[in-house]
């Protein structure tokens, strides 16, 4: 069997339902917002305080929108927010995994509780949201005119990159990608079922002034530790000038499902970055990664083990 990721091309339904975390501001309101525009897409729109979203209701959305509280880190609030779906639509077409929170500081510094913290919110609720979706699109989509689906897991260039200052954040999101990855990897292609790592750059909302900041450590207190550089740069609203606006942001990861830019002709890639800051670093970070493998070769082979055709096979060469 086939062990690689889902290539054939997806065909969104026409009254596709999109279920999307984390819309109380930035790009999840902005999803939110420009899929509610399309006049056939129904909307689950969810936060963990729902007066975030009042202002989604707009005349002739009434029907076909669902606010909904969800806390990404209750199960049994993520239960809830499922069943509400279910009841109203009776499907999910397309999970965005959205929701999700950054942390600054030391590495030395940060407590075990700030780190759990993190990673419940930016790794266990997607992977629990996205344990649900695949058994509602395996399973009760096709009773309800629809086969398959398609999984968003918004991670960020960070998710491919690491720099100063961001490492608990980094290490969330290199184990969403590495959950997403695998994943996918498990579904059976009569499913149907679509997995896409999204990582933005830089992106004008709310995100910095939500970021959970740790006590700095001693030892990196001197301003030109590379940490105080990034966090300086961060910090600059000169920097923010440069970064891309949500609702374009939003509008690139709608169009990752639909097709409508017509890179990849349909096809739902893997992986894609989102911005023009993203696509530069996250291309020359494989770039580096494939530098430095033909640096160490001789290194790597010197096990002189063989690879056999079985498992090349597996692995997709």
């Amino acid at each position: 069997m086939d062990t690689k990721a889902n290539k054939l091309p997806y065909n969104v339904p026409a009254d596709a339902v999109w279920f999307i975390t984390g819309c109380s501001s930035g790009i999840g309101k902005s999803l939110a917002k420009l899929l509610l525009q399309h006049p056939t897409y129904r909307v689950v729109a969810t936060a963990r305080k729902p007066s975030a979203l009042s202002d989604l209701a707009v005349p002739g959305t009434e029907d076909r929108l669902l606010p909904t509280a969800l806390d990404v880190t209750s199960p049994e609030s993520i239960d809830a927010a499922i069943a509400t779906t279910l009841s109203r639509f009776g499907r999910i077409d397309v999970l965005i995994n959205n929701a999700g929170f950054g942390f600054f500081g030391d590495a030395e510094a940060s407590t075990r509780e700030q780190e759990l913290s993190l990673f419940e919110t930016n790794l266990w609720g997607p992977v629990a949201l996205s344990k649900h979706a695949v058994r509602i699109m395996r399973d009760e989509n096709p009773k309800n005119g629809s086969i398959g689906g398609v999984i968003i897991n918004v991670s960020s260039m960070g998710g491919f990159i690491t720099v100063p200052s961001h490492t608990y954040y980094h290490a969330s999101k290199f184990a969403l990608e590495g959950f997403t990855q695998g994943f996918a990897k498990e579904m059976r292609p009569e499913w149907n079922i679509h997995f896409c790592i999204a990582e933005p750059g830089g992106v004008q909302t709310e995100f910095g002034n939500n970021v959970n900041r740790g006590i700095r450590h001693p030892a990196y207190e001197a301003p030109d530790t590379p940490a105080r550089i990034i966090e300086a740069y961060i910090a600059d609203p000169e920097s923010a000038k440069f970064w891309a606006k949500a609702d374009p942001t939003a509008r690139a990861i709608i169009e990752i499902v639909t097709g409508a830019n017509e890179s990849g002709k349909g096809r739902i890639p893997i992986r894609v970055p989102i911005g023009v800051d993203a696509y530069v670093a996250v291309k020359a970070e494989a770039a580096k990664i494939a530098a430095e493998l033909e640096e160490f070769k001789d290194l790597s082979m010197s096990t002189q083990n063989e690879l056999s055709g079985e498992l090349q096979a597996l692995l997709g060469h």
